[in-house]
């Protein structure tokens, strides 16, 4: 239990807020406040077997919005064996970018009663609901204990946020002094919150750029983070949360360092707790690797394309059956990449697949970051604040002017309405 004074007056400030805003009666609802997509942690970005086991690992995660109760998902969804947690906690972090925990803020979780928790092979785990108020745009470290390895890790290599690992069971200490330090999540899915019925999550389903390749490590400065602090600083927009679900280098049609998107997508977009609208900010990489060896056919180019334009259709078609609303999001700029060294049909490529994404009747809603990233006197490129330097990923700037470029107004009639449902 909290029993400083500072703390004790923090969750009575949060208690009476959540109340005030109806959080607190029965009309309640799970909603997502933050989540990560898994994925299948290569050996060159897992743990050794010998440092999971008898292991302590301490992450910690930036939540969207507020509530006074929290659910942490957990993930064993690439093992190929039962995961075994012997204890979970979540506590305040000091601070994001440090191992240190407010101490009387620590507190256990259980799963059906239990403060151990077996995950099948394969398969994701949700903690029992715990009273334990959190505030919008605060952060949360989960601390898990592992006895014995996994086989096959399930993770997320792009986490831009530092994790921590000691040998020993110190899920409750304060500190992991000379702790390891590790810039990858493990295990962690996600983190749901109690909210009102108008509480919703935006998921924007991505890849590296999404993910926030070239963001500041410990920061939160990723563009689905800046659009969630544009959120909480309006009125009428604080309910809605954010989640990312970006991996790098994913693609829409094959699998790469992680499944294709439409594969990811019942569990990354539809299972999420209260998702309203989906962003779909995908397709650089399949254009990208059509001719990252060579150029190809102008038949293989169009072929490319219409598969691209397809799978976006698939994924309208299962959103809408959900009552999500799906908002396209137009690809950056990026010739000039090392990487994909792309010439004019790429380019050309990546011209129609945005005019397609442009024109009205094929998603609900749009966001040009074209537009707000290119250069004026070069619409193919980065304007060169916005570029990190690789021509493909934005500079940090380039992901504030992302989230920038998001009209809240695309959100609120969906708030409005939802309001207006008895």
């Amino acid at each position: 239990m909290i029993r400083t004074k500072s703390n004790a007056r923090l969750s009575i400030a949060l208690l009476l807020f959540f109340g005030a805003a109806g959080i607190c009666c029965a009309q309640t609802r799970w909603v997502g406040s933050w989540a990560t997509s898994p994925q299948l942690a290569a050996s060159q970005d897992a743990l050794a077997s010998s440092d999971l086991r008898d292991a302590t690992l301490r992450q910690i995660v930036h939540l969207a919005i507020g509530g006074p109760e929290l659910r942490v998902h957990l993930s064993n969804r690439f093992g190929i064996a039962p995961l075994h947690f012997t204890s979970v906690h979540i506590a305040r972090p000091a601070s994001p970018d440090s191992p240190k925990i407010v101490p009387d803020t620590d507190k256990a979780l259980t799963f059906g009663g239990a403060t151990d928790a077996l995950i099948p092979a394969g398969a994701d785990y949700i903690s029992d609901p715990v009273q334990y108020p959190v505030a919008p745009l605060s952060d949360l470290a989960i601390t898990l204990h592992t006895d014995v390895p996994p086989t096959q890790e399930t993770g997320h290599v792009g986490s831009h946020a530092t994790s921590y690992w000691v040998h020993g069971d110190l899920v409750g200490a304060p500190d992991l002094p000379d702790a390891n330090k590790v810039e990858h999540w493990y295990f962690i899915a996600g983190v749901d919150v109690l909210a009102s019925p108008q509480a919703a999550a935006i998921v924007v389903l991505g890849d590296s750029i999404t993910d926030g390749h070239g963001a500041t490590t410990d920061a939160n400065d990723r563009w689905p983070d800046v659009l969630a602090k544009r959120l909480q600083a309006a009125q009428k927009t604080q309910t809605l949360a954010v989640l990312n679900e970006g991996i790098g280098g994913n693609r829409l049609l094959l699998d790469g360092i992680a499944q294709n998107a439409l594969a990811r997508f019942d569990e990354d977009v539809l299972a999420q707790a209260g998702v309203r609208y989906l962003v779909v900010l995908e397709g650089v990489n399949d254009i990208g690797m059509l001719t990252r060896e060579g150029e190809v056919s102008r038949a293989e180019h169009d072929a490319l394309v219409a598969r691209i334009l397809a799978c976006y259709g698939q994924m309208v078609a299962r959103a809408h059956s959900h009552g999500i609303e799906v908002i396209g999001a137009t690809i950056l700029p990026f010739v000039g990449s090392r990487f994909y060294h792309p010439g004019p049909d790429t380019e050309a490529d990546r011209q129609a697949i945005n005019r397609w994404i442009r024109a009205p009747g094929h998603f609900d809603a749009l966001i040009d970051f074209d537009e707000a990233t290119r250069d004026p006197e070069h619409l193919d490129r980065f304007l060169p604040a916005f570029d990190s330097g690789d021509h493909l990923h934005p500079s940090p700037e380039g992901y504030a002017t992302m989230a920038n470029a998001v009209s809240l107004s695309l959100f609120v009639h969906g708030l409005q309405a939802a309001a207006a449902k008895p």
